[in-house]
């Protein structure tokens, strides 16, 4: 039919298919618990909202500078002096409408075809879709439960090739809501040899700022030899502002500058004018959140669990529990659907995540506590119905 093989070839995303016919069922009249897609239900912070009010107002409705306001990329600047105590030009900052953009882009200008990126097994399902969109392969390393699904250094090493341009780390991590420790972190850096070549580590920190135990870490406090990945849509409940980031090696600024002046022009100027808002004034806001999400988590851990669910290690960030559900049934895919057409409730099967998440399913906890209970007593009466 004309159409192109990457086109036919990319996998779905298969959370969305589970949020797409949970809302067919609710366009049916039926009620359904959504533990499925990661996306905040909180409200945007008034001081945010405002901000663009304000821009508005103003008339700040035009074509930003490609990479991005100065304004908004020397805040994120200072918040990583602030957080991380590392120095960041604002120059090496591409702001994008979205960190899905930045993540393509940044493929787009570090792969040639046939080129290998290092992911850990499993991983947030759209890692490998962009790499092969863009004609790479991804390296599976799988990570362990038992391990707190942290990355072996070693076992990252033992994969890497003449042809391995990149590793990428997801910390705290989707769908498994771990933290990768400072250790495991700096010896993933001393993988990446030089300052100007590969392989890079790239660091996916959407999820920095949610962690209720220990203490996330930005790869730019192991080396410079790396790609950040940053967003406001987690931390600051902004998902439909669409703002994202990446911080990149010097040499690299102007290629994704061009791209992005084709393909995107700039990010939302309304968006971005919020997002210096959202660093700057919103840590009351966002602390209030993470203590609700750090409750919710408490509950739906012990609930999966007395519901008879494995999770060998409580997760310590994100809005995640990834647990096994082969006990059940070895489909997770068969098995998320049918919980939601027979429970009404909606989870994401492992499989979403690659070969290493078949037999488990994600929860997520961006739901709030009465939601949680209701869908942990649909579960309950689900299991005795069906499993006895």
């Amino acid at each position: 039919m004309g159409i192109t093989k990457r086109a036919c070839d990319i996998p779905p995303f298969i959370v969305m298919d589970v949020l797409e016919r949970a809302q067919e069922l609710e366009a049916a009249g039926k009620s359904v618990i959504h533990l499925e897609v990661g996306e905040p239900d909180f409200d945007t912070p008034r001081c945010v909202k405002d901000a663009a009010i304000q821009a508005l107002n103003d008339n700040r409705t035009h074509y930003t500078h490609s990479l991005g306001l100065k304004e908004l990329r020397q805040a994120i600047a200072r918040h990583y002096r602030a957080r991380y105590g590392v120095e960041v030009d604002p120059m090496r900052v591409l702001v994008t409408a979205g960190t899905s953009p930045a993540m393509l882009l940044m493929f787009a200008a570090l792969l040639e075809e046939g080129d290998e990126v290092v992911v850990s097994d499993p991983c947030y399902a759209c890692y490998p879709n962009f790499i092969c969109f863009v004609g790479g392969q991804p390296v599976y390393v799988p990570v362990a439960e038992e391990d707190a699904f942290q990355y072996r250094p070693e076992e990252i090493a033992k994969r890497l090739s003449p042809r391995t341009k990149g590793i990428v780390i997801n910390s705290p991590a989707n769908p498994t809501g771990q933290l990768l420790s400072a250790q495991r972190m700096a010896a993933v850096a001393k993988l990446a040899p030089g300052h100007s070549g590969p392989p890079y580590v790239i660091s996916d920190e959407i999820y920095h700022g949610l962690v209720y135990e220990g203490q996330e870490h930005s790869i730019l406090e192991f080396t410079d030899n790396a790609f950040v990945l940053g967003g406001f849509s987690k931390l600051y409940a902004m998902t439909g502002w669409r703002l994202g980031f990446c911080i990149v090696p010097p040499h690299y600024i102007r290629p994704l500058q061009k791209m992005h002046q084709n393909f995107a022009i700039c990010a939302p100027s309304l968006a971005q004018w919020a997002g210096i808002a959202a660093l700057e004034q919103a840590q009351g806001d966002v602390a209030r959140m993470k203590a609700r999400y750090d409750a919710r988590r408490i509950r739906l851990v012990q609930g999966l669990r007395d519901l008879g669910f494995q999770i060998p290690v409580t997760p310590t960030g994100a809005f995640y529990v990834f647990t096994r559900c082969d006990h059940l049934d070895a489909d997770d895919f068969r098995l998320a659907f049918h919980i939601l057409e027979h429970a009404g409730v909606a989870v994401t099967p492992g499989r979403d995540f690659g070969p290493g998440g078949h037999g488990f399913l994600r929860f997520t906890y961006a739901n709030n506590l009465q939601n949680i209970e209701e869908g942990l007593r649909r579960l309950r009466e689900y299991l005795g119905r069906f499993y006895g």
